[in-house]
């Protein structure tokens, strides 16, 4: 169970954990309990995200059977959430060529996160995300994945005008989907549960197409 602190408004939760594969799903879970019992429910979705990336980060660049630290900060509307490790090899924001199976991870993160960093520690590095938290709904979600699109394809969408604008964000729509399922794959989840799990929750949102 994880350590939790409450200083004024700011809640703390801090979790050591192992780097393997089989705890990552540990630390979604534990993540959307804590957010639950804060009254986030509204922020479990990105916090998993960034939860899981942030582990298997862990695991692909600093080794598999490592120890290391998941924290969750709460502070007003940001909900922080940092990954402690012991190594001071600094993730970097380069670009993603078409091919690459997982250059988009911290470019997912960026579209998620209203800020994101890393800072070194005295035992290695801490890579942070913040989320912001308490403004909910659909509209939420359509500017979400308005940002994701948009940073999915920088260079083509914004000179773009009317239909083939509308053609290119939807190309790019699939494209992303595609790319999350792969990731999706290789992180050991099915993805057609995925899918059912998308499906089930976009046909509860108010407002959802029919």
């Amino acid at each position: 169970m994880p350590d939790e602190e409450v200083s004024g408004r700011k809640h703390r939760s801090v979790l050591p954990f192992t780097a393997v594969p089989a705890e990552v799903r540990l630390l979604r879970r534990t993540a959307a309990v804590q957010l639950g019992r804060w009254g986030l429910s509204d922020g479990v979705e990105e916090a998993e995200l960034v939860v899981t990336e942030l582990a298997t980060n862990v695991i692909k660049h600093v080794g598999e059977g490592t120890s290391a630290t998941l924290v969750l900060e709460w502070d007003g509307d940001r909900l922080r959430v940092e990954i402690h490790d012991k190594s001071q090899a600094v993730p970097s924001l380069s670009a993603a060529c078409c091919d690459d199976e997982c250059g988009r991870g911290l470019h997912l993160l960026a579209a998620v996160a209203a800020d994101w960093g890393t800072a070194l520690t005295a035992a290695g590095k801490s890579v942070w995300c913040e989320i912001t938290v308490g403004a909910g709904g659909t509209c939420r979600r359509m500017a979400r994945a308005a940002q994701a699109l948009r940073n999915y394809s920088p260079e083509a969408v914004p000179a773009l005008e009317g239909r083939l604008r509308e053609t290119v964000l939807k190309e790019s729509a699939v494209e992303l989907i595609a790319d999350l399922l792969h990731w999706t794959a290789a992180g050991g989840f099915d993805p057609d549960d995925i899918l059912d799990q998308a499906q089930l929750r976009f046909d509860a949102e108010p407002g959802a197409a029919a």
